[in-house]
């Protein structure tokens, strides 16, 4: 009994004495007064491989997307397709949204407008085959979500940015325009990608002979209008987040009818008829999930995160209609609460994490992780992550091996917010990690980097 005891004294002493390679990864990039939360566990057996702060509540940025999509592959599935329908009612037109982030998605463009092109391209093509010469009215149903297209918590300075575009039940485009500022002369001329009369665009562009370009398109009380300033020395482009985008949608479509010599005589409207029987559908756009969370998690793009939120929603609402913010996310506190994660752990007030008010701990994001990983739609999980070295939002890191392209995870950042969590996948097997951190400076992505690679390396 002597002998035991004095080899579990050993046993201790040398696990008090033994080196936190992590906490030595944090002295060195001098982020003492940086608050993290770390948690890191074998995928297969669920042991803990280093852990730091596991339970704090921290605001996680982007990796609430982590949270989202995996509640949205538990509620929809792996199978599950955002369905755009469009169809005649009489002699309307009518398109009847499904919530899909991606109608039109400017990401799967060539070269500019192509994904609207083709969109409105093949409606105009069943119309044709259909011999519709004219129609009336062109009616958009964005009935699958509730006409909250702006969350609360979001900064209103910021709402005329891409990563905070509004969230309807019938998006296009990414509810944003591409503005492009070229000189002619001494004159700044400004384009618009999609091609439209539905944006007011007010050029207050000055030309300069010296210095950068810094141009901005800025919002006032009049929807859509919005003033364009700043300096332009060379062509500069940047992309805006409009108002009402099944608004854009119906206008565009409406010239482009007119232009292949096809009549509208009647309004733009927006109505609830998709539980109308008698709609002749001609065509139905369809975008499986794997897509939708690809673009959530690799590009980290904030309208696709909030439209799987909603579409949690509606499809568990009867009627599958009015999919809203705060229904969506007590299911997926549900989804939490099945894991057996504390609901001490965590705070859900959007889907992408662009919310100062959203919170998550190390270990709820490692518990989520480890659903995924076991779940039968892993593969489509895993894919939709960003891969070190190689893709998405950590291309630019890890491009060394051995972590370049088996390092998959999903960033975060917001102002004094940095975040990754994710999957290393070593020789020695999988392993599932979280990085949360607050409160840092420049080189705290540096020091999370380094901290995944020591967990990579199992040198913790």
């Amino acid at each position: 009994m002597k002998i035991i005891y004095a080899i579990c004294v050993f046993c201790l002493l040398s696990g008090l004495g033994r080196a936190d390679r992590v906490r030595d990864i944090i002295e060195r990039h001098k982020q003492t007064q940086t608050a993290f939360s770390i948690m890191a566990v074998d995928a297969q057996t669920g042991a803990v491989l280093y852990q730091r702060n596991p339970d704090r509540l921290m605001i996680p940025a982007s990796n609430m997307k982590l949270i989202t999509s995996s509640a949205a592959m538990h509620y929809l599935g792996g199978s599950y397709t955002f369905k755009t329908k469009v169809g005649l009612l009489g002699s309307d037109l009518v398109v009847v949204g499904g919530g899909d982030p991606l109608l039109a998605d400017p990401k799967n463009d060539s070269c500019p407008s192509q994904a609207a092109d083709a969109l409105m391209n093949k409606i105009v093509s069943v119309l044709k085959e259909a011999d519709v010469e004219r129609i009336d009215n062109i009616i958009v149903d964005v009935s699958f979500f509730d006409n909250n297209r702006v969350h609360p918590s979001w900064p209103k300075e910021q709402l005329n940015q891409w990563y905070a575009c509004e969230t309807s039940g019938l998006n296009f485009y990414n509810n944003c325009i591409h503005l492009e500022a070229t000189r002619r002369g001494q004159s700044a001329v400004l384009t618009m990608t999609p091609e439209n009369n539905y944006i007011d665009l007010h050029n207050q562009v000055q030309v300069v002979s010296k210095g950068s370009s810094a141009i901005g398109a800025y919002r006032n009380s009049v929807p859509n209008k919005l003033l364009v300033k700043g300096k332009l020395n060379q062509a500069a482009s940047f992309d805006v987040a409009i108002e009402n985008p099944a608004g854009l949608l119906a206008s565009i479509l409406k010239n482009r009818l007119q232009n292949a010599g096809i009549t509208v005589g009647g309004q733009l409207l927006q109505r609830y008829v998709k539980q109308n029987e008698t709609i002749r559908y001609l065509v139905i756009f369809e975008t499986p999930i794997a897509d939708v969370l690809k673009r959530c998690n690799t590009n980290s793009l904030g309208l696709a995160a909030e439209c799987l939120v909603k579409t949690i929603s509606a499809e568990n609402t009867q009627g599958n209609i009015n999919g809203e913010w705060p229904h969506g996310l007590n299911l997926i506190s549900r989804y939490l609460q099945s894991l057996d994660i504390p609901n001490t752990h965590y705070v859900l007030d959007d889907g992408s994490g662009l919310s100062r008010n959203n919170r998550l701990s190390a270990d709820c994001l490692i518990a989520v992780l480890k659903d995924m990983y076991q779940s039968k739609d892993a593969e489509i999980f895993i894919s939709s992550l960003a891969v070190g070295g190689l893709e998405g939002t950590a291309e630019k890191f890890f491009q060394e091996a051995p972590y370049r392209g088996t390092v998959f995870g999903k960033t975060g950042y917001i102002a004094g917010v940095r975040s990754f969590s994710g999957i290393c996948r070593t020789p020695q097997g999988d392993i599932l990690f979280s990085i949360l951190t607050e409160g840092g400076s420049s080189t705290t992505r540096t020091c999370i980097n380094d901290i995944t690679k020591a967990i990579y390396d199992r040198k913790l």
